[in-house]
C-alpha cells in the first residue's frame, strides 16, 4: 500500500528522526541541514546533486537556508512537550532492520541481491525510480543476507557446483572449483523443482 511507505512529514527521511535545523529543497522535500549536506558531500565528485526522496537534480549545489516556519513548529512542539507521531514500520522482534537507516531503524521490506543489503520502504525507493539501479534484483526481505555471500570472496553465491554439491560464487569457479560441473544456482533450483514435480506425478501413474 502506498500509504504505508509515506514518511512522517515532521521527520527527516535520511536519518528518520525529528527534523533538526530543517531545510526545504526546491522540490518541496525537507531534511535536517546536516543530513542533506552529508548526503551531498558524497555527490561532490559528479557535480550533480539530487533530492534523496524524489531524485530531482540540482546544478550547481544549492545554498541551504533554514526553513524558519518548520523550525518554529518543531520548537513549539518541543516546548509543549509533545512527541511526533511514531514512525510507521518500526522494527519489532523477528523483523529485519533496514541497513541504511541512521538513528531509528525501520523494518526492511526488500533485500537487494546486488547491493547485498536490505531496505525499508523509504530507502528502497531509488531502486524503483533511478536508472542506476535498473539491473539490481530485489527479493523478499531476507534475514540472513550473509548466507548468500561467499565467505572466501565476499561475492554472491550464484553458481551451483554439481561436483561438490554446493553453492559457490563466480570467483570460486575459477579457483577451487575450476573444471567442475557447474550451473547457475537459478538453473539448478528450477531443475530440482521439475524433478520434484515429475516424481510427485509419477506416484499417480
Amino acid at each position: 500500500m502506498a500509504e504505508s511507505s509515506e514518511p512522517d512529514p515532521l521527520s527527516c527521511s535520511i536519518c528518520l528522526d525529528v527534523l533538526k535545523s530543517p531545510v526545504t529543497l526546491h522540490c518541496g522535500h525537507s531534511y535536517c541541514m546536516d543530513c542533506v549536506n552529508t548526503y551531498w558531500d558524497r555527490e561532490d565528485q559528479s557535480g550533480v546533486y539530487s533530492c534523496p526522496q524524489c531524485r530531482h537534480t540540482f546544478i550547481p549545489r544549492p545554498l541551504l537556508n533554514k526553513n524558519t516556519v518548520l523550525a518554529d513548529l518543531m520548537g513549539k512542539m518541543s516546548r509543549a512537550g509533545q512527541q511526533t507521531p511514531p514512525v510507521k514500520d518500526e522494527v519489532t522482534p523477528g523483523d529485519v532492520e533496514c541497513d541504511f537507516c541512521n538513528g531509528r531503524k525501520l523494518k526492511a521490506v526488500k533485500s537487494c541481491l546486488v547491493c547485498l543489503a536490505s531496505y525499508c520502504a523509504t530507502h528502497v525507493q531509488p531502486h524503483y525510480e533511478s536508472a542506476a539501479f535498473k539491473r539490481h534484483k530485489l527479493v523478499e526481505v531476507s534475514a540472513s543476507m550473509q548466507d548468500k555471500i561467499c565467505s572466501k570472496h565476499d561475492k554472491l553465491l550464484e553458481v551451483y557446483c554439481r561436483s561438490d554439491g554446493q553453492c559457490i560464487c563466480l570467483l570460486c569457479v575459477m579457483d577451487d572449483h575450476k573444471g567442475h560441473d557447474t550451473v547457475s544456482a537459478a538453473a539448478e533450483r528450477k531443475e530440482r523443482q521439475v524433478r520434484v514435480f515429475i516424481f510427485g506425478n509419477s506416484l499417480y501413474l
